[in-house]
C-alpha cells in the first residue's frame, strides 16, 4: 500500500495539488475528498480482483481479449518511461533544495541509491521498507508546515460539505494522479510478488487497496493544509516553483530545505515504483524474481542516461505520456470489470459483489471523462 502511496505522491502530486489550492483555496477540499471517493471505488475493484485471480492486469486481460493485456502494457510502459525521467529530474531538483548539490549529480546519486535496493540480495524487504520510511517522513514533514503556516482550518472544513465553488479539472485531474497509469497497479502486483493472494487474503487486500487511498489522501490534505495557510494569508506564489515558495514562506529557510526533502523522498519513491510497476507489465507471474529486479535496473539506468543527456522532458512530450496514462484507466478498469462480471472461473468461483461492480462502473464513467481530457490535450498539440 505504501508502494501504490507513494508512487502516487511524486513531483507532479506536488504541483498538481499546490496549484489547485492557490486557485481555488478553501473550497479545493471538496474536490479532494470527491477524488478520494472515487479513487477508493477504482482501487477495490482493481486490487480485489487481481488479488484474487492471482494474475497481473496485463495478464487478465490477454485472457478477457488475446493482445489486450500487452496493448495495456505498452500504454504503462511508455507513459512510465517518460514520466520517470521527469521523477530523476524532480530527484535532482530536491537535492539541489535540500543542500544546495547540482541537480544532476542529485539526480544521478537518488538514480543509484534505487538501483542499490534492487540488485539487493533483500530487495523486495528493502523495497517494502524504503517506501514505508520514506512515506512517513513526507507526512511528518507536510504536517509540520501545516502547522506552521496556520491554515484556515474551519473554513477548509465547512468547504468539505458546502464547497464554495467545485472545480471539476480539479477533481479529475487528482484522480488521474493518484490512480491513472501504472500507480493503482503497482500495490496490486506487489502483493501478487509477496504471495498475498486468493480467497484466504481477500481481507487484507481490501484494507490494503483502501489504506493505501488514505495515505495518498492524508499527505493530500497536509499539503493542502500548508499552502492554504500561506495563501490565506495573502502570499502571490512563484509561478515558476509554487510549492517551493509556499514552503519558504510558511517557514523561511527551514521550510524551504524541508520542501527539498519533501520532493526528493517524493521523486524517488516515484521513481521506484514508476520503475517496478512498469517492469511487471513486461514480465509475468512466472518470471524469476532476480530477473524482474535486474529489468528494473536496466529501466532506472536508461531513464537517468536519458535525463543527463536531454534534460527533463519537453513538455510536449509529458502531456503525450499524460495521454497514454488517460488511457490506461477506463482500459484496465473495463478488463477487471469484465473479470468481475463474466469471468469467476478465474478468481477460483468468487461471487463478486454487485453493488462493488456498480460502484467500479461508477468510477469508469469518471475515468472515460479523464480520457476524453487527455486526448483533447493531444490534439491541441497537434493543432
Amino acid at each position: 500500500m505504501f508502494l501504490m502511496a507513494t508512487g502516487a505522491i511524486g513531483p507532479g502530486f506536488i504541483t498538481q495539488t499546490t496549484t489547485f489550492t492557490a486557485e481555488l483555496g478553501a473550497a479545493f477540499a471538496f474536490a479532494i475528498l470527491v477524488s478520494i471517493l472515487v479513487d477508493i471505488a477504482l482501487q477495490l475493484n482493481v486490487w480485489r480482483v487481481v488479488g484474487l485471480s492471482g494474475l497481473r492486469a496485463h495478464e487478465l486481460g490477454n485472457r478477457v481479449l488475446p493482445g489486450l493485456g500487452w496493448f495495456l502494457s505498452l500504454l504503462i510502459v511508455v507513459g512510465g518511461f517518460v514520466f520517470n525521467i521527469g521523477n530523476v529530474a524532480g530527484a535532482g531538483l530536491g537535492t539541489d533544495a535540500m543542500m544546495g548539490l547540482d541537480p544532476e549529480v542529485g539526480a544521478t546519486v537518488s538514480a543509484a541509491i534505487a538501483i542499490g535496493i534492487f540488485l539487493s540480495k533483500a530487495a523486495g524487504v528493502a523495497l517494502d521498507r524504503i517506501v514505508v520510511v520514506l512515506g512517513l517522513l513526507m507526512i511528518v514533514m507536510t504536517a509540520y508546515v501545516a502547522v506552521i503556516s496556520d491554515p484556515p482550518v474551519g473554513e477548509a472544513l465547512r468547504n468539505v460539505v458546502l464547497p464554495e465553488e467545485i472545480g471539476f479539472l480539479a477533481i479529475t485531474t487528482l484522480i488521474g494522479g493518484t490512480v491513472g497509469g501504472y500507480i493503482t497497479y503497482a500495490g496490486a502486483h506487489r502483493l501478487l510478488d509477496a504471495g498475498i493472494t486468493g480467497r484466504e487474503n481477500l481481507g487484507e487486500i481490501t484494507r490494503g487497496s483502501v489504506t493505501g487511498i488514505i495515505i495518498t489522501g492524508v499527505m493530500r490534505v497536509l499539503l493542502f493544509l500548508a499552502v492554504l495557510g500561506v495563501v490565506a494569508g495573502g502570499v502571490t506564489l512563484a509561478e515558476g516553483n509554487p510549492a517551493a515558495s509556499a514552503f519558504e514562506s510558511a517557514a523561511g529557510e527551514v521550510g524551504l530545505r524541508l520542501f527539498g526533502v519533501i520532493l526528493w523522498a517524493a521523486a524517488i519513491t516515484s521513481v521506484i515504483g514508476a520503475s517496478y510497476t512498469s517492469v511487471s507489465f513486461l514480465t509475468t507471474s512466472a518470471t524469476a524474481p532476480r530477473t524482474r529486479n535486474l529489468l528494473t535496473v536496466g529501466f532506472i539506468v536508461l531513464t537517468t542516461v536519458l535525463f543527463l543527456v536531454i534534460g527533463a522532458p519537453p513538455a510536449d512530450l509529458l502531456v503525450f505520456a499524460g495521454a497514454f496514462n488517460g488511457l490506461i484507466l477506463p482500459i484496465g478498469i473495463v478488463v477487471v470489470l469484465w473479470v468481475a462480471l463474466r469471468r469467476n472461473d478465474l478468481m477460483g468461483g468468487y461471487a463478486y459483489p454487485r453493488w462493488l461492480v456498480g460502484l467500479g462502473l461508477l468510477a469508469w464513467l469518471v475515468s472515460l471523462y479523464l480520457a476524453y481530457k487527455s486526448l483533447s490535450a493531444v490534439s491541441t498539440i497537434w493543432e
